[in-house]
């Protein structure tokens, strides 16, 4: 697997001013697949200061010509779609199936859906008197994480571009080989010199720069919510924009007149996808009381079929992580109904499918994110107790709501303090806002939402 040894800054691959490195390891077997630079300060201020070059001529670049450059993007996103899902694979050990189904297909959707917003959406419009022009904000710095690597790239550039933004990307380290894909196809859609700029690196040194950099209008950062706080410090005293998508830990609830087997059958795919690194996963599943038995009986069946079909957990800090959790909840009184705190595997950094039943909303599990591949199973008495349940944490980032009638769900879900719910199963959607509640972040990713984060308003009065 190729990994270019330099940044992609003002329209070409440049050495790095350092010379670390990065090892990029799967997962799934331990060993090296890739190494990049690890950037500097330096490299990120080469990487602003193109970026803000570019930045007078990118903006007053006509709209329908950001959409041209975006559709071509989309396209060879698509044209690439195997080697990025390959590519994914290797370097975070999601399964391959899911990666060519997720981790490379929805991005290339997502960038579709700004290359028509580029063309359809209202930058200008006539409020009484005054004529008011949405503007782009300036030079974003997007931090992105590791679980969905290139999604995460394609929801914070692709809006960017659109509005008329240009960006310097700091990938994850664990996750920097299909970055470096996609300025690949950013340079062969002929975006402009600087529009789109590259550093990997790792957080508390290319990150931070990026982050605190002077030069940077808006840090666009999705990860923990520990991070997010000292981003948004460090924004704060700059009096800087910030778009925040940070931790959660959704509910998941099944109300008595709900299919039951259905419920909890999606509700434990939902957790078990991605190996369970997934922001908006519904970790916990709330089931009334006369319900419960059964519930956890279906939840363990089902978390067993998983036990050879997901993939690992990134790195070996995350297996272990992961682990503690499960012996800590053990430990505090939950009841292991299926996988465990015992590595599966010698090879690789694997953690079993685990269900934990006779959790209470006070458990650790219950209340901080693990992100792997474990569901909570919490009862409640009635629908009142459902709600404190679901809203008691200090995240509010997705859920879902199951009910034998829709109105009965959209009822209860419209009373939860979250950004999105899912009611019975429904599908994703790309145009959608996602974002969250309380400790969950700030601001707004996907469709118009998405792409009116990056942009700032002006009015005229006449």
């Amino acid at each position: 697997m190729k990994a270019h040894d330099g940044m992609y800054i003002d329209g070409a691959w440049r050495p790095a001013e350092g010379r670390d490195v990065i090892e990029v390891v799967n997962p799934a077997d331990e060993q090296v697949v890739g190494r990049v630079p690890a950037g500097t300060a330096a490299d990120v201020d080469t990487a602003v200061r193109a970026a803000h070059a570019a930045l007078p001529a990118w903006a007053a670049t006509p709209p329908a010509e950001r959409a041209a450059r975006l559709t071509a993007l989309r396209d060879l996103l698509d044209a690439r779609k195997d080697e990025i899902a390959e590519t994914v694979t290797a370097e975070l050990g999601a399964p391959l199936k899911f990666s060519q189904a997720v981790h490379a297909a929805v991005p290339i959707a997502v960038a579709g859906s700004y290359a028509e917003l580029a063309a359809t959406y209202a930058f200008e419009e006539k409020v009484g008197n005054s004529t008011v022009y949405h503007e782009p904000i300036g030079v974003v710095g997007a931090i992105t994480p590791w679980n969905y690597p290139l999604h995460q790239i394609v929801a914070k550039v692709a809006p960017a571009l659109a509005a008329g933004c240009t960006v310097v990307v700091k990938p994850a380290e664990d996750t920097p080989l299909v970055a470096q894909l996609f300025a690949e196809a950013v340079h062969e859609a002929g975006v402009p010199a600087g529009v789109f700029n590259l550093v990997t690196g790792r957080g508390p040194v290319a990150g931070q720069a990026l982050a605190e950099h002077p030069g940077v209008d808006l840090v666009s950062f999705t990860g923990s919510t520990a991070v997010g706080r000292r981003i948004g410090a460090v924004a704060g005293a700059a009096i800087k924009k910030v778009a925040l998508e940070l931790g959660g830990k959704s509910a998941n609830v099944i109300l008595p007149s709900a299919d039951l087997a259905t419920a909890v059958n999606v509700g434990v795919a939902n957790v078990m996808s991605n190996s369970g690194q997934t922001c908006s996963a519904w970790t916990r599943m709330l089931v009334h009381r006369d319900q419960y038995d059964e519930a956890v009986a279906l939840a363990t069946a089902a978390a067993t079929k998983y036990g050879e079909r997901i993939g690992p957990v990134v790195n070996a800090t995350q297996q272990e992580r992961v682990l503690g959790y499960i012996e800590k909840g053990v430990v505090e009184g939950a009841r292991v109904v299926a996988g465990g705190p015992e590595a599966p595997r010698e090879l690789g950094y694997y953690v079993s499918p685990t269900v934990l039943a006779d959790v209470t909303p006070d458990m650790t599990v219950a209340q901080e994110e693990i992100f792997g591949p474990v569901l909570s199973i919490l009862r409640y008495e009635d629908e009142e107790d459902a709600l404190r349940i679901a809203n008691g944490t200090v995240y509010g980032l997705a859920g879902a709501v199951w009910a034998g009638e829709e109105t009965e769900a959209v009822a209860f879900a419209r009373r939860m303090d979250t950004g999105q719910v899912d009611i019975n199963g429904g599908r994703f959607n790309p145009l959608a806002p996602f974002g969250g509640y309380k400790q969950s972040g700030v601001g707004r990713e996907l469709g118009a939402h998405g792409l009116a984060e990056y942009l700032q308003t002006k009015s005229l009065q006449f």
